[in-house]
């Protein structure tokens, strides 16, 4: 049985290089086993934009962790599986940024899924957007709020798994040093 760490991340501004909040939930046994989430400090302005679509702006993380702080609690979760995220290459993206932003070390690849990419295969006549998605299976979801679409998209690979798709399969490497 793999292990799955599926996180989702809001940023502050359209660099998409620091985070503003991230949400984990992991999957062992083919069951959600922990569900995290924190807001993060990104130590830099936000844009009008995501400030609208996440809700958070510099006064709601105020004495929240920077990602350099709260990597220390989230590593070991990290470390513990396959990564995974809706439109992941979004999300390691970021992920990567902050960790080369901040000048951390962690591992030169990572092994991740993708639930939009495995839909698209899987269910290639729908539109693989998380609240269509959330929709369609009866997912509750507080869309661009971290806990919640990384606790939906979550939902949705255990949708799969169950079903029968061998997610192994998809299982990609992203490349984590620049």
């Amino acid at each position: 049985m793999s292990v799955y760490i599926v996180f989702d991340v809001e940023t502050p501004n359209r660099a998409n290089d620091r985070m503003s909040a991230i949400g984990i939930s992991v999957i062992k046994d083919n069951a959600i086993v922990k569900n995290y989430f924190s807001l993060v400090d990104p130590q830099t302005h936000f844009d009008w934009f995501n400030t609208r679509l996440t809700g958070i702006d510099s006064e709601k993380v105020k004495g929240a962790p920077n990602f350099e702080q709260l990597w220390k609690t989230i590593e070991p979760v990290m470390n513990k599986g396959i990564l995974v995220a809706h439109n992941a290459p979004f999300d390691m993206g970021v992920l990567k940024r902050c960790l080369n932003g901040y000048g951390i070390t962690w591992k030169p690849w990572a092994e991740y899924l993708c639930t939009v990419q495995i839909g698209r295969r899987v269910l290639p006549r729908m539109k693989h957007n998380l609240d269509v998605m959330c929709e369609h299976s009866g997912i509750a979801l507080d869309h661009h709020k971290a806990d919640s679409d990384s606790h939906a998209c979550a939902e949705i690979l255990l949708r799969y798994i169950q079903s029968g798709v061998d997610v192994q399969q998809y299982i990609k490497k992203y490349k984590l040093v620049p």
